[in-house]
């Protein structure tokens, strides 16, 4: 970078770390002293409930991003309203010329970062962005004939092709630590209850910022050689659980991309498919880069086009699936995870969905939208692209006809009961074989408890389904296929 600057802001968003972190080493580069700034964003946060483990989990990241500020002589501003009057504001008022931050392709964040880069330009201030939540983003993976891919396989294939050890170096930002400046601007960070929010219990396990990931990465490395086998049981310790460290930045992507492709290329199984899995996720982000209207209709037109059930009934049922009522007990074990912890299985993230679109017949929005409330790692591009896959609407999603059964999924995936015993305490005393269909294997020991009979019979509910997905059957196929 040829650019120098005397003083340079960096505002961190999902970025909460200082190893290995794109635009604070950029401006460690390119500025004579670097202040480091927080948004606490109202726009953002307004639309959130007041009990929120997000909001924990980012005050709680800030607190060690804010300390590993310090120990290197720098200091963490946190300011509580909109970002894009902020900071402007903020670099105003440190008197920077540049502010460097990295990339969000979200919709509304690209909106608000070009506002923020107007409001700059006025003052004299520039914008520097850079890539920093991806391996490969945008335009970087391109099939031969220019446009992004469409489907997974390929798309992985052209990934892994393009991969070498640039793109998986880490930035060395302790190497230029000596540009981080303090400020009396730098006044603490806020309690909860400060900036309007409640304790909404955070689970312990996450731990506190980039040290929580930390601890996580260094448990999982001793499991992921096993993780192909484990990672669809929910009742084993198969996944990362670092989903939440990557959603807010406090693990590099790049470090567990590394680890990851240097296991797999000595052979390791376990490896490659959790590399898979980081491969998806930057799929799902290049879709959303190049098909934002993806994030609120059908990536698939002809799928906009499914007569979804509405009225009181659906309603009814829809609360149902919320609550983990259903009376199908992996689906309601699942949500009842969900709903607890903040945290969901992605085997059970399929099945649910599955449920809710072609069992219930209900729009995979609805769904959509009561995970972005809940999980504490939700990010827009995965749950969307989650939910287009399982309703068949989305980008190489699973084929409109294949519908989840809950009982065989629940006997294939939790074959003793073990994850449904945790969820719903009051199937403790059913047998094994009979806990995933108890209305049919156990119903006198049904009698009495405070479980609820299946709210919809799957097999009627596919016939239904098929019949509700022949309009795209009809428009997908070419004439004489139908």
């Amino acid at each position: 970078m040829s650019e120098h600057f005397d003083h340079v802001l960096v505002w961190f968003r999902r970025d909460l770390r200082v190893d290995d972190q794109a635009a604070l080493y950029h401006a460690l580069r390119a500025g004579r002293q670097v202040f480091c700034a927080f948004i606490l964003d109202r726009d953002i946060l307004d639309a959130l409930p007041r009990a929120d483990r997000r909001v924990e989990f980012i005050l709680g990241a800030l607190r060690t991003l804010d300390q590993d500020l310090r120990a290197r002589g720098g200091a963490l501003v946190v300011r509580h309203g909109r970002a894009a009057d902020e900071i402007p504001r903020l670099a105003a008022e440190l008197g920077v010329q540049a502010v460097f931050t990295n990339h969000d392709d979200e919709p509304q964040a690209l909106a608000r970062d070009a506002l923020v880069a107007q409001r700059l330009a006025a003052s004299g201030a520039v914008l520097r962005s850079f890539k920093d939540h991806v391996i490969f983003e945008r335009r970087e993976v391109m099939t031969a004939g220019g446009g992004p891919y469409g489907v997974f396989t390929p798309y992985k294939n052209a990934w892994l092709r393009k991969l070498d050890g640039f793109y998986l170096r880490s930035y060395p930002v302790d190497r230029h630590a000596a540009a981080l400046a303090a400020t009396p601007l730098a006044t603490g960070l806020p309690a909860l209850e400060d900036i309007g929010f409640e304790a909404a219990g955070l689970s312990s396990h996450v731990g506190q910022g980039s040290r929580g990931a930390e601890t996580l990465f260094d448990d999982f490395l001793d499991r992921m050689a096993r993780y192909h086998e484990a990672r669809d049981f929910p009742a084993l310790k198969g996944p990362s659980y670092l989903s939440v460290h990557l959603r807010f930045g406090t693990v590099s992507i790049r470090r567990l991309a590394r680890a990851a492709h240097e296991r797999m290329q000595a052979g390791e199984r376990g490896a490659e498919v959790w590399l898979s899995e980081l491969i998806w996720r930057d799929f799902y982000h290049q879709l959303m880069h190049h098909h934002p209207h993806a994030m609120t209709a059908a990536f698939r037109p002809e799928y906009d086009g499914i007569r979804w059930e509405t009225g009181p009934q659906a309603d009814a049922q829809f609360q149902a699936w919320c609550e983990g009522r259903t009376g199908y007990p992996l689906v309601d074990a699942a949500m009842r995870q969900l709903n607890q912890t903040g945290y969901m299985h992605n085997r059970l993230r399929m099945v649910t969905a599955s449920f809710l679109c072609k069992d219930l017949g209900l729009d995979w929005r609805r769904g959509e939208a009561y995970f972005a409330q809940k999980l504490l790692d939700f990010d827009l591009a995965a749950n969307n692209g989650g939910w287009q896959w399982a309703s068949s609407s989305g980008c190489d999603a699973q084929p409109w006809f294949r519908i989840f059964n809950p009982t065989t999924q629940s006997e294939k995936f939790d074959p003793e009961g073990r994850f449904i015993r945790r969820y719903c305490p009051e199937l403790a005393g059913i047998a094994p074989k009979a806990i995933h269909a108890p209305w049919e294997r156990a119903p006198l020991d049904m009698q009495g408890l405070d479980y609820p009979r299946p709210i919809v019979e799957h097999a009627l509910a596919r016939e239904r389904t098929l019949a509700r997905y022949a309009v795209v059957k009809s428009r997908a196929l070419p004439a004489g296929e139908a």
